[in-house]
């Protein structure tokens, strides 16, 4: 038995305790609540106290590419043109090793652990990489074994036979921790037959899937219209490719995909009828702001999901696209992007952003009923906030001061099932003057 105790505690299930703590049990949490009621109920457990620090649930990344972290800031003078982006960074990874590949998962998964993940929705073209260094950190996750250009239907038997050999060997690496899924790319790299036969199989197995989707204008432009940059890649490849002349995400409800209950990330260019699709259909989202604004993808209308009764959780997206995997970051920005772009509904709660980042993003990956929050019998899994900067000083809203005063280099520890994954040495706590009365 162990109990971590804290300034505050943050189960976001329910209100933020002052002076709380968190008993754990078997990887598992066995009670939550005042410090002093804890310390009477659990007299003989070991007792770790954080003076000047918060402790809410681990935050959940439930859409990242862990594989390309060794590509932060190689393709940045190329972003603005979201075509030659992708053919960099094809480029750019086909010249990586099995090796560098590896060792860039490794390198994105010990990040995350530094700011406060401990669990990843992770894709993969090499999906072996993200698993083995979800495993070698010790974090959890779902690895989303992502398919290869296939945008032919010509080719999908043989596509969908590639595939799911990938899926087989990694299905039989699978733990408790790190589960297995499928990622068809996007609308446009993905042949509608291939897209119809993941998701019968995803449905028939009840396998997870996650697909980028109405993330560009030029995405739109191929689906709507049938025309624009990726025109021309088909035609250069001789592939076969008719546009179905509406919204990506009604697209993927005429193929039956929407049924299998997807995680769509991005959704930038989605309409109001596309969101009520994915409502109805019990599908999730992956917000990703930053890495949508670096693009100038767009604004993704995130109040707009909300209102229309959509799971919502938050993505770093690869950080060759955004540069860093700091979900209180992301939290930070989508409440702000939310409430530039819509005033009036959009104001998002530092309370809201934070639930997002951890109870939001469970629910996107089917996690929820095991993590997300810290209630009685949840897995273990929280982020120990660090108080000790002059810049979070004073704290008059302990969730306003996560969400807009911290950041990732905020992180004093991060656990996974009980076990620290990441600790840091502590800095002295910070002293505030005295304020005058009143404030």
């Amino acid at each position: 038995m162990r109990v971590l105790s804290a300034e505050y505690v943050l189960p976001v299930g329910s209100p933020p305790i002052k002076n709380g703590a968190v008993a754990i049990e078997e990887g598992r949490i066995a009670a939550v609540g005042d410090i002093k009621a804890i310390a009477e109920s659990y007299p003989d457990a070991e007792n770790t106290h954080f003076p000047a620090a918060a402790i809410l649930p681990g935050l959940v990344n439930c859409h990242s590419h862990l594989e390309v972290t060794a590509l932060r800031g190689a393709l940045d003078d190329v972003e603005h043109d979201f075509r030659s982006w992708l053919l960099r960074l094809n480029d750019l990874r086909g010249e990586m090793t099995d090796d560098d590949i590896l060792n860039s998962a490794l390198l994105g998964a010990k990040e995350g652990a530094a700011a406060g993940v401990t669990c990843f929705g992770d894709i993969g073209r090499f999906g072996h990489a993200g698993m083995t260094a979800l495993k070698q950190i010790g974090l959890r996750g779902i690895v989303f074994q992502e398919t290869e250009f296939s945008p032919d239907s010509r080719t999908a038997t043989e596509d969908l036979k590639a595939l799911a050999e990938r899926f087989d060997e990694l299905a039989a690496q699978a733990t408790p921790l790190v589960q297995i899924g499928i990622s068809p790319h996007s609308p446009y790299t993905v042949s509608s037959s291939l897209f119809e036969s993941i998701a019968q199989f995803s449905i028939m197995n009840r396998v997870p899937i996650t697909i980028h989707v109405s993330e560009s204008r030029e995405e739109m432009d191929l689906l709507i219209n049938g025309s624009g940059f990726f025109t021309e890649v088909y035609d250069k490849f001789g592939v076969e490719w008719h546009s179905p002349h509406c919204s990506p995400i009604e697209y993927l409800e005429r193929l039956g995909v929407l049924a299998a209950r997807p995680l769509l990330a991005h959704c930038v260019h989605a309409s109001d009828s596309d969101l009520e699709r994915i409502a109805a259909y019990g599908a999730r989202i992956a917000h990703c702001p930053r890495s949508n604004a670096k693009f100038g993808h767009g604004t993704a209308p995130l109040a707009k999901m909300l209102s229309a009764g959509n799971t919502v959780g938050l993505g770093s997206d690869s950080v060759a696209s955004s540069n860093s995997c700091d979900l209180i970051e992301e939290a930070r920005t989508a409440a702000y992007f939310s409430r530039n772009l819509d005033p009036e509904s959009g104001f998002i709660s530092a309370a809201k952003a934070i639930e997002m980042a951890t109870l939001g993003g469970a629910a996107a990956l089917g996690m929820a009923d095991e993590i997300g929050s810290l209630e009685p019998g949840k897995q273990a899994d929280l982020a120990v906030v660090s108080l000790s900067s002059t810049a979070q000083l004073p704290i008059h809203d302990i969730e306003a001061a996560i969400v807009f005063s911290s950041n990732a280099r905020d992180i004093a520890m991060t656990m996974v099932a009980g076990r620290a994954v990441y600790e840091r040495e502590e800095t002295p706590s910070a002293t505030w003057p005295t304020l005058p009365q009143g404030l």
